[in-house]
């Protein structure tokens, strides 16, 4: 990267040379606009190594899904982490796979009719939720053959695009890129994950979508926080906002978080004993807490050491 910068500056400086003073002011803006460009704000999340008595490794490392701005990994401790993992393990392997994960959450969810989204909301949710919809410009039919928990994520989706936020600068994406050649795996999968939603009873699925409304005046300022404290690896900050939003519903934190972290560990133990060393990359809220899988792993006897 360094390298790729000081070509660029000194291409920009032979072509200043041979130009006119109007056109080098604007040869040497460009150079700096092509430098604050390339400019990545550096995150230090929260990472584990993990040690079993019978000389098992891991590393855990939390993860976020979007960000505004796009990051830089690079430390001590996550660069040798990658270096001696002998493979990755995330929830989700394709990522970019949209078609994939598209028809994936039209199987799921399609219906050949459903009521009314107004109706499925509670009457105290239903003027806020017309409200999302007017801003979002999604008509309200336009959920009239869709489960309430894929109309939840909808409307969450919808919300979450005014924040600013891209998947692109996403942690997960940018660690399948620096751990590319090394074996791949997944815990569940763009299926599995959606299915998981599909499972919800209806209501649950309901104190979804009521989730997604009564949270959505907060959600910039909520996810700023939580940016925020996954950029700096603050566990305690993190840990008390895993108890927020769709993880408040005592269902909701059962199925999305508690159940979820028990069906990873019990994949990820065979991986152990085995003998590979994967690095271990999910959501940030999935490692801290007492339902973490930091906390779970301790109690099974691995020790677990915070790397940074």
């Amino acid at each position: 990267m360094w390298a790729a910068r000081v070509r660029s500056r000194t291409s920009f400086r032979r072509l200043g040379s041979s130009l006119p003073v109007s056109n080098r002011l604007i040869a040497a803006l460009l150079a700096l606009l092509l430098a604050a460009c390339q400019q990545k704000e550096q995150a230090r999340p929260a990472l584990w190594q993990l040690d079993g008595p019978n000389g098992e490794r891991a590393w855990l490392l939390g993860t976020i899904h979007a960000l505004p701005n796009p990051i830089s990994l690079d430390s001590p401790a996550f660069d040798r982490a990658t270096a001696e993992a002998t493979g990755l393990v995330v929830e989700v392997a394709a990522l970019d796979d949209d078609k994939r994960t598209a028809l994936a959450f039209h199987s799921l969810s399609a219906v050949a009719a459903a009521p009314p989204i107004t109706a499925r909301a509670s009457e105290l949710d239903r003027p806020v939720l017309l409200k999302l919809l007017t801003e979002a410009k999604i008509p309200a039919d336009s959920f009239n053959q869709m489960d309430t928990w894929a109309a939840a994520l909808m409307l969450g989706q919808a919300v979450s695009a005014r924040s600013g936020d891209d998947s692109g600068n996403g942690a997960d994406r940018l660690v399948l890129k620096e751990m590319k050649g090394k074996p791949l795996a997944e815990f569940e999968g763009a299926e599995r994950q959606l299915a998981i939603f599909d499972a919800l009873p209806e209501a649950e699925q309901r104190d979804l979508l009521s989730a997604v409304i009564r949270s959505a005046s907060t959600a910039r300022e909520d996810g700023r926080k939580l940016q925020q404290a996954w950029l700096r690896g603050d566990a305690a900050a993190l840990a008390a906002l895993d108890h927020q939003g769709l993880l408040a519903d005592p269902e909701l934190r059962e199925a999305l978080l508690v159940r979820r972290n028990e069906a990873w560990i019990a994949q990820l133990l065979p991986m152990l004993r085995r003998g590979e060393k994967p690095l271990v990359a999910v959501g940030t809220l999935h490692l801290v807490g007492q339902d973490g899988l930091v906390t779970r792993l301790e109690a099974q006897g691995f020790r677990v050491t915070r790397l940074q």
